[in-house]
């Protein structure tokens, strides 16, 4: 019988793109005001990901929703950087999870960064070009199934910290811009490219 343990994986943040038409208008007014808000993958299912686990689509779609509820609550904060533990240290929030939807395999998200001293971290990193992490954080054991590390079903999803280390390539959360013209042609390129990556 395996150890229920801390499972976290990392997807990759970057600067650059649109997802202007994933924004509610309140939102879009948020941003204009100066509020940072970054949308993109946060999770994949049935995929091998950095660190050879996989999570299959069942138990991850059961967690989502479990997850959900979080996020209608706006409890769905997240830290800067993986603590030792599986709770979320208020002192530590960084950001808060506004939304989350599903898009074929892949968890899709709208994180807010907070004006918290972990906010302002993330958010200096971020306007500095920093390519940073999004994590899941959960708790569940895994089982080697078919020459991969599979996560069982008593897996249960934390939250999503922000990180500097990556596992999947073509997994970007994207900073929304009031001002869209501040995208150069290559950002075009490289979100068309990562989309058809994706696929």
């Amino acid at each position: 019988m395996s150890k229920k343990m801390v499972l976290t994986e990392y997807y990759e943040l970057c600067e650059g793109g649109v997802c202007e038409d994933l924004l509610t208008e309140n939102e879009k007014t948020e941003i204009k005001k100066g509020k940072m808000i970054l949308t993109g993958k946060l999770q994949a299912a049935d995929q091998k990901n950095g660190n050879d686990r996989v999570y299959p689509e069942k138990i991850l779609k059961r967690e989502v929703k479990n997850y959900e509820k979080l996020v209608r609550e706006r409890r769905s904060l997240g830290e800067l950087d993986h603590p030792e533990d599986s709770v979320v240290n208020l002192k530590n929030a960084s950001h808060l999870v506004r939304r989350v939807w599903w898009e074929g395999k892949d968890v899709m998200g709208i994180v807010e960064v907070l004006n918290t001293p972990s906010g302002k971290i993330l958010q200096s990193l971020v306007e500095s070009g920093i390519k940073l992490g999004i994590s899941s954080r959960g708790l569940g054991s895994t089982e080697e199934k078919g020459g991969n590390t599979v996560v069982k079903d008593d897996f249960q999803l934390v939250c999503f910290d922000f990180v500097s280390e990556t596992s999947t390539t073509g997994a970007f959360m994207i900073k929304e811009h009031a001002d869209t013209s501040v995208f150069t042609k290559a950002d075009r390129i490289n979100r068309a490219l990562n989309a058809i990556l994706a696929d």
